[in-house]
C-alpha cells in the first residue's frame, strides 16, 4: 500500500521524502525538480517491538512498513496539462492515500511558484486540479451510464450516484467529505476518485514552530480548521529540521530530542500518521526467532490475520491464542500471563485489536 507525497513545487516534498527515507531524492530550488516519483519503504516507529525484542532477544527483528512516493509538483492548470499534470495525476490514482504537503513557512532564498506564502491558496490550487480531473472522469462515467441504461434500466441507482457527487465537486469540494453509504460507496468501485482519497494533510513550518503544539501559526489555523470540516487530518512538522535529525545516529537522535524537550521526531508521528490514515493496525508475534509486526486493516477476524503470516495459516486455523502488548509486559512472560488468566484462546470470529501478541494453531 503506497503514499503519495503531493503539493505544490518548493514546498518541502524531497526534503521530507529525503528524511523519511534517507534516500537522497534530488531536492532543488526550482519546478519540477522531480519528475519520475521516487520510492521509498519506510519502517513504522514502534516501541513495542523494543520491549519485546529485550524479552526475546531474537535472531530477527521485523517491524512494519509503509510505502512513499514523492511525486512532481504540481501547478495551476495541471488537469489540463500543465507543468507536468498528467504525469502527476496518473501517479496520483497509484496510490491509496495522500500526503498533502503545504508551505507555511518564509524563506526569500526558496522560491514560491505563486510569488507569495498563502497556504489556503495553495491547497486549494492543489485540490481543485483534483477535482477538475475527477469532473472529467465522472462526465464520461455519467454518459456512458445514461447510454447503457436503454438497455438496463437497473443502473439508475449507479447514476444517481455519480450526478450526486458531480454535483458536490461543482461546489469545488472533494468528495471525501461528501457523506455517502456504503451502497453509494460501492457504485465506484471501478471510478478511482483522486479526491475520495484520505489525505493527511502537512502543514511545513519554519524551524520556530517546530515541535510546538497548539500551533497558533495563522496559515496553519487555517489549514486546520479547512482539515476538520473536511473529516480530514492534520499535522505540522518543520521538514528541515527533520531531514537533519534523520541523518543522526539512533544515540545523537536520542539526545537531539531530549534537548527539544520531545519523546517523538516529527517524522515518527508522520510515520505513525500515516499507517493509521490506511486504516492499518499492527498485531505482534515473538518468539526467539523473531519478534515481528504484521499489517492488517481495522475489523479484520483471526484467520484472515493469520492468512498474513501464511495461507496455510488461514485454510487450516484452530484458534488464535493471544494476550494483549500491555498485559504481557505487565506480566513479564507469557507464562505470569496464562497463570493470571490474561492469556486467551478466540475462535474465528475474533476481530483483531491493535498489539495482540498472538500464536496461531492451525492444521493442514
Amino acid at each position: 500500500m503506497k503514499l503519495g507525497i503531493v503539493g505544490l513545487p518548493n514546498v518541502g516534498k524531497s526534503t521530507l521524502f529525503n528524511a523519511l527515507t534517507n534516500a537522497g531524492a534530488e531536492s532543488a530550488n526550482y519546478p519540477f525538480c522531480t519528475i519520475e516519483p521516487n520510492v521509498g519503504v519506510v519502517p513504522v516507529p514502534d516501541a513495542r517491538l523494543d520491549v519485546l525484542a529485550r524479552m526475546y532477544n531474537p535472531e530477527k527483528y521485523t517491524p512494519a512498513v509503509v510505502e512513499f512516493l514523492d511525486i512532481a509538483g504540481l501547478v495551476k492548470g495541471a488537469s489540463k496539462g500543465e507543468g507536468l499534470g498528467n504525469k502527476f495525476l496518473a501517479n496520483i490514482r497509484e496510490v491509496d492515500a495522500i500526503l498533502h504537503v503545504v508551505r507555511c513557512f518564509e524563506d526569500e532564498n526558496i522560491i514560491h511558484v505563486e510569488g507569495s506564502i498563502d497556504p489556503m491558496r495553495d491547497l486549494e490550487t492543489i485540490n481543485l486540479e483534483l477535482i477538475f480531473s475527477d469532473m472529467e472522469m465522472l462526465e464520461r462515467r455519467i454518459d456512458r451510464c445514461k447510454k447503457a441504461m436503454r438497455q438496463d434500466k437497473s443502473l439508475s441507482a449507479e447514476l444517481e450516484v455519480f450526478e450526486k457527487i458531480m454535483a458536490w465537486l461543482e461546489q469545488g469540494k472533494c468528495a471525501r467529505s461528501l457523506p455517502l453509504t456504503d451502497e453509494e460507496k460501492a457504485c465506484l468501485y471501478d471510478t478511482p476518485l483522486l479526491t475520495m482519497k484520505p489525505v493527511l494533510y502537512v502543514a511545513n513550518v519554519s524551524e520556530d514552530y517546530a515541535n510546538k503544539e497548539p500551533l497558533d501559526l495563522p496559515g496553519y489555523v487555517a489549514l486546520a480548521a479547512y482539515a476538520k470540516e473536511e473529516g480530514s487530518e492534520i499535522m505540522s512538522i518543520c521538514c528541515g529540521i527533520e531531514a537533519e535529525i534523520a541523518e543522526l545516529d539512533a544515540e545523537e537522535k536520542a539526545m537531539f530530542l531530549e534537548d527539544l524537550g520531545i519523546k517523538q521526531s516529527g517524522l515518527d508521528r508522520l510515520i505513525q500518521r500515516s499507517y493509521s490514515l490506511l486504516g492499518y493496525i499492527s498485531f505482534l508475534t515473538a518468539g526467539p526467532q523473531e519478534v515481528r509486526a504484521w499489517t492488517i486493516t481495522k475489523g479484520t477476524k483471526a484467520p484472515a490475520a493469520a492468512g498474513k503470516i501464511h495461507s496455510d495459516f488461514e485454510r487450516g486455523f484452530i484458534r488464535a491464542e493471544i494476550v494483549s502488548f500491555d498485559d504481557l509486559v505487565r506480566c513479564g512472560s507469557i507464562t505470569a500471563a496464562k497463570d493470571a488468566g490474561l492469556y486467551r484462546s478466540e475462535g474465528k470470529d475474533y476481530v483483531m485489536k491493535d498489539g495482540d501478541v498472538v500464536l496461531f494453531r492451525f492444521n493442514v
